[in-house]
């Protein structure tokens, strides 16, 4: 028997990253992490049952090797329901301090209350040469 906090990914379930954008001087942010990178993101759900995410986790290490966990409820604020066939997309973004890497994860239950997992595919964020 499985051990309670046990999750599965259902086959078809998976994270796309659909594109991912450096903006230079975009706006404020802490002297620490000066680049942003907006990665934008496609969930498709090619499974045979219908899934419904409710939280995130992010693993974000930078050049040095220092390792940051972003965790939390929702994502961009909702609990996507994703049908068979379905997708959610949508976009953010992180602050590094120089060129990093991301992955991570979403997590929630399908319909039966089997709890559920996909992996976000590691992804490099790169400064360029100026």
């Amino acid at each position: 028997m499985d051990a309670p906090d046990a999750s599965e990914t259902p086959a078809g379930l998976e994270v796309v990253l659909d594109k991912l954008e450096y903006l230079p001087g975009a706006g404020r942010t802490p002297p620490e992490t000066p680049h942003v990178f907006v990665y934008h993101l496609t969930i498709r759900n090619g499974s045979d049952r219908a899934v419904t995410l409710l939280a995130r986790k992010w693993i974000v290490q930078d050049a040095t090797g220092e390792v940051r966990v972003i965790e939390g409820d929702k994502i961009v604020g909702e609990t996507p329901r994703l049908e068979p066939g379905q997708a959610f997309s949508y976009n953010s973004y992180h602050l590094a301090a120089g060129d990093a890497e991301a992955t991570g994860g979403f997590h929630g239950h399908d319909d039966t209350g089997t709890r559920i997992h996909v992996r976000i595919p590691r992804f490099a964020m790169r400064v360029p040469k100026e």
